[in-house]
């Protein structure tokens, strides 16, 4: 954590944020930083424990001096005074791409591959977060989900895993709106895939706006009319939006077809639709073959969420402060574990993807409670 975050940019982060100490105390705004990204580190482990990890290899090497581990409850309102800002902002100024066009996977004929997607964290099951965030219906009647949850958006760098924006909101914000706001991180030299649900002109003009390019996939009921049939299979079509009710301001796009065999189940049509016209500089073909790189996407919210946070956890604050602190500390943990792996795979010339999460993951702990001063206070 230190490495990535070093307490320099965390001491800066904390001032703009204006969570600095008036007065010493036991529990000093940096310390706190690092141990709540401590807590997303060691998930679920309890309080006591993650900070008895983040000080054991200091307590080894006589570095402590008469310093002692302060009472849980200390650590909780130690938490409440830093807020989720500092963690926001310090996830901002350091969320950014990684990869190089020598990187495995991560660009496309100059274009650097990413997507953006969205899912959902259960939070603990508080009248205060249920205020806050909202609780989903149940599909099977009435009945509301067992948590409330917090809506999350991405915009991910797919050859590398790296979260590169992220947008929090309640779960009745809609995931189209949510990620509309990553558009702010796109541009010239991006292609940005994304899903069916995604495809409407609202959003599709505020991301092309960016000059980024984009493949996204057509919802199977859309009607997208042959404008232009083109060399390789593909043709120029046209969308509006649902609010162009004489159909004025269309928008051009390149529609291309194709099947998907031998997945198990039967022949899968799929249509993608993309701001790349120039059927000879991008053939269709391999666009076809590209688009499974959006798939990277659920595999960063699968390290998030299932082995970083662990299976079926519930974040365990029950403030909506403390919940968005969590995630955003979640998100800080996943990008220095993937910028390590990117790092480890670059020097021996691998796809970041043939380095183990999991492996990472178990490593970063060790060395958090066995290596002495790995650990800044």
């Amino acid at each position: 954590m230190t490495w990535v975050y070093p307490p320099g940019l965390v001491d800066r982060v904390v001032a703009a944020c204006g969570r600095g100490e008036r007065r010493g105390r036991l529990l000093p705004a940096r310390l706190v930083v690092y141990f709540v990204l401590g807590l997303a580190l060691f998930s679920p482990a309890p309080y006591l424990e993650v900070m008895r990890h983040l000080v054991e290899g200091l307590r080894g090497a006589a570095l402590l001096g008469d310093w002692r581990i302060p009472a849980k409850s200390s650590l909780f309102r130690a938490r409440q005074r830093l807020g989720p800002e500092p963690l926001r902002v310090l996830f901002t100024a350091t969320a950014k791409p990684m990869a190089t066009e020598a990187t495995p996977g991560a660009f496309w004929r100059g274009l650097r591959l990413t997507a953006v997607d969205g899912t959902c964290w259960d939070v603990a099951d508080t009248a205060a977060n249920e205020t806050a965030f909202g609780r989903p219906g149940n599909a099977r009647g009435s009945d509301k989900s067992s948590f409330p949850q917090v809506r999350m958006a991405c915009l991910v760098e797919t050859g590398t895993h790296l979260v590169l924006d992220a947008e929090l909101a309640g779960c009745r914000t809609g995931e189209v709106t949510l990620v509309g706001r990553l558009s702010r991180s796109c541009g010239p030299g991006q292609l940005v895939l994304a899903d069916r649900e995604f495809l409407g002109v609202p959003l599709w003009r505020a991301f092309s706006a960016t000059g980024a390019d984009l493949l996204w996939r057509v919802p199977a009921n859309r009607l997208l009319p042959v404008d232009r049939q083109l060399r390789d299979g593909s043709w120029l079509s046209h969308i509006h939006a649902c609010t162009d009710a004489g159909h004025r301001y269309p928008v051009t796009v390149r529609v291309v077809s194709y099947q998907l065999e031998g997945t198990g189940r039967a022949v899968e049509g799929y249509r993608l639709a993309t701001t790349l016209l120039d059927a000879r500089g991008y053939p269709a073909r391999q666009l076809a073959a590209l688009y499974h790189e959006r798939w990277e996407v659920e595999s960063a919210f699968a390290e998030l969420k299932t082995q970083q946070r662990g299976a079926r956890v519930v974040l365990s604050s029950k403030t909506p402060e403390g919940v968005l602190q969590q995630i955003w500390a979640h998100l800080l943990v996943h990008r220095a574990l993937r910028e390590l792996m990117f790092r480890t795979a670059a020097a021996q010339h691998l796809d970041p993807d043939r380095v183990s999460f999991t492996e990472t993951l178990r490593s970063a702990r060790r060395s958090v409670t066995v290596t002495p001063g790995s650990f800044s206070p």
